[in-house]
């Protein structure tokens, strides 16, 4: 199942091994799961994952937020953008996500977000599910 993980998972996973943004992390580390990301889509999963009111949640080094970033680009598939479709949501920085699912051709946009993507995602058929959503889907 190839998904795109909006940067709210990222975080969450980090902050506790709990929950089901971690759960879906170790699913992507055990390569049950293709994760979709395009370079700018990265780019915000390190820079949100590196702000001081993250690393203070999450506990984190810098130096461990790199490695982490590096073994989750090895298991990313970069997905290059052919056609930009903004504006499709109410919030800009949502675009950048919904850009990699649309050029992706995702089975499922991941995010903690569900309403501000399910309108722009429904259009392009691509279903919108919370990480436990997924979770269910992927165990059936």
């Amino acid at each position: 199942m190839k998904i795109v993980l909006d940067t709210s998972v990222v975080v969450a996973a980090l902050r506790t091994r709990l929950g089901a943004g971690n759960a879906v992390m170790r699913l992507v580390a055990q390569r049950r799961l293709l994760v979709l990301a395009t370079p700018p889509l990265f780019l915000e999963y390190e820079d949100v994952l590196k702000r001081p009111e993250h690393q203070l949640a999450h506990g984190l080094a810098p130096e461990a937020i790199d490695k982490f970033l590096a073994e989750l680009a090895a298991l990313i598939e970069p997905v290059e953008v052919h056609f930009q479709w903004r504006p499709q949501s109410r919030d800009p920085n949502d675009e950048m996500v919904l850009e990699a699912a649309i050029n992706g051709h995702a089975d499922a946009l991941v995010t903690y977000n569900v309403a501000d993507f399910a309108g722009p995602a429904a259009r392009f058929r691509i279903p919108v599910l919370r990480p436990s959503d997924l979770l269910k889907r992927v165990k059936s």
